[in-house]
C-alpha cells in the first residue's frame, strides 16, 4: 500500500469531531513569528536556547502522536505504550532540535502565506513560502487537520511537493524493523542531544 494511502486511514482512525478554534493559517502564522523571532536572536542564543524558546511554538504548531504513528505505519501495534510514549517524545526533540539547529541567523527573511487549499479526507492545505532578500523564495505547504478545536501540522510539503513524513518513515522504519520503538527512540535521543549541544 502506498504511503499516502496509509496516511489517509491513520489520519481517519485518530481524528476526533472538529469543533470551531484557531483556524489552519493562523496556527501555521504563530509557528511563523515564533521562528522568525528566534532567528533574529540566533547569533546570541545557542542551539540549546533556541531550543527553550521555540519548543513552546513547535508543539503547538505540530501533533507529534499523530505523525509518529503514521510514520511507524503497522509496526506502532507491536510495540508497548511506554514504548511509544517514549518513541514519541523522542520524536519531538528531534524535531525541535532540527529546528533550533537549522534556524540560526537572519538576513531579512520573511514567511508569506500563499493560500489555503481544501485537502483530502478533511485535511486543509496552508501554503507558504520563506522569502530571502537576492534568493528564490523556498515553498512550505503544510497539511492540516481538526483535532477538536486545535488544527495541528501533521505533515510539511518541502518545495512543494516532498513530504517531510515520507522522508522521515524511510529514515525511520529499518531502525523500527531492528531496534522496534525501544531501539529508534534511542537513536532519535542520541541525534538530539548532538544537535542541541552544538554552538
Amino acid at each position: 500500500m502506498r504511503f499516502a494511502a496509509l496516511l489517509l486511514i491513520t489520519l481517519m482512525a485518530v481524528v476526533r469531531p472538529a469543533t470551531a478554534g484557531v483556524s489552519p493559517q493562523a496556527t501555521v502564522e504563530a509557528f511563523h513569528d515564533a521562528l522568525i523571532e528566534v532567528m533574529k536572536q540566533a547569533e546570541s542564543l545557542s542551539v540549546k536556547e533556541r531550543y527553550a524558546k521555540l519548543e513552546p511554538a513547535v508543539t503547538s504548531a505540530f501533533n507529534f502522536p499523530v505523525m509518529i504513528r503514521i510514520i511507524a505505519g503497522s509496526r506502532w501495534k507491536k510495540n508497548s505504550a511506554e514504548d511509544q510514549a517514549a518513541l514519541t517524545k523522542a520524536f519531538e526533540r528531534v524535531s525541535v532540535g532540527t529546528y533550533a539547529f537549522r534556524f540560526k541567523g537572519y538576513s531579512g527573511q520573511k514567511f508569506e502565506t500563499l493560500g489555503i487549499e481544501p485537502g483530502p479526507k478533511g485535511t486543509t492545505m496552508v501554503k507558504t513560502h520563506i522569502a530571502s532578500p537576492d534568493d528564490t523564495p523556498t515553498k512550505l505547504h503544510y497539511i492540516m487537520r481538526q483535532f477538536d478545536k486545535d488544527w495541528r501540522i501533521i505533515d510539511v510539503l518541502l518545495d512543494g511537493g516532498i513530504s517531510e513524513l515520507a522522508v522521515r518513515a524511510s529514515e525511520y522504519r529499518s531502525l523500527l524493523r531492528s531496534g522496534g520503538a525501544e531501539g529508534l527512540a534511542a537513536a532519535l535521543n542520541k541525534k538530539a542531544d548532538q544537535l542541541v549541544s552544538r554552538n
